[in-house]
């Protein structure tokens, strides 16, 4: 790609902890292994640990290695508090009101640096950020093409349509959903997955099985081409 054509992708989920950071790793990968410059985002983070006089989240730390360009930590995570609970309130009890401007100009940032940004959300899509927006509305203004990963459980059905139903809504363009397999007693797994395919218009794009002892590297399964088309 010229410079000046970096383009990204918006990775949400149906809840917390189904495995955005895996797909958005596993996501940078993919497009590093096709000769592309790749860096990963996660704007908000919720729960770190403190390093000093700087905080520092899990997550952010693997986007930050999986990714082929290296970029300050301010600018991957613009927003890092301590506590593990919903963003807004953590940006409450530290005294923050977070804003989307400053996540735009940091991800503008990081496209001038890169082919592809890789942007995780926060929770799930419309997970509160102020008073009066959420992370949908985030999504909305980088007008990113969205993957959905659903953390296949019980619920996950109406979670997932929901979810899909949402980014329609905002006019975003659904790219992709994965499938990942987070509950190993789910009964009719494959039923319902056959049932998100058949009601989801975007492709499945990956299945993650269940791994009890580590998280599985999905890269080499993970069908990329079209997720950037019409972005």
């Amino acid at each position: 790609m010229a410079a000046g054509t970096a383009r990204g992708i918006l990775i949400t989920g149906t809840d917390t902890g189904v495995g955005k950071t895996l797909a958005a790793c596993a996501l940078l990968r993919a497009f590093a292994a096709r000769g592309l410059r790749t860096i990963g985002m996660k704007p908000i983070a919720a729960g770190a640990e403190r390093h000093g006089s700087e905080l520092r989240n899990e997550d952010v730390e693997r986007l930050r290695a999986a990714g082929n360009v290296a970029a300050p930590r301010k600018r991957v995570n613009v927003y890092c508090f301590e506590a593990p609970i919903a963003p807004h309130i953590a940006a409450s009890r530290a005294g923050v009101r977070m804003a989307l401007a400053p996540i735009e100009h940091a991800y503008r940032t990081l496209a001038s640096q890169a082919d592809i940004v890789i942007v995780e959300g926060v929770g799930g899509f419309r997970v509160p950020l102020n008073e009066c927006e959420d992370a949908s509305d985030l999504a909305a203004r980088l007008r990113l093409p969205v993957v959905l990963v659903v953390g296949m459980r019980l619920g996950c059905l109406n979670h997932a349509l929901l979810t899909a139903e949402a980014i329609e809504a905002r006019r975003l363009r659904l790219a992709g959903w994965i499938a990942n397999h987070i509950d190993p007693d789910m009964e009719q797994a494959e039923d319902n997955v056959a049932t998100l395919a058949q009601r989801i218009a975007a492709p499945c794009i990956a299945r993650i099985p269940f791994q009890r002892a580590r998280q599985p590297d999905i890269t080499s399964v993970l069908c990329i081409d079209g997720l950037l088309e019409k972005s």
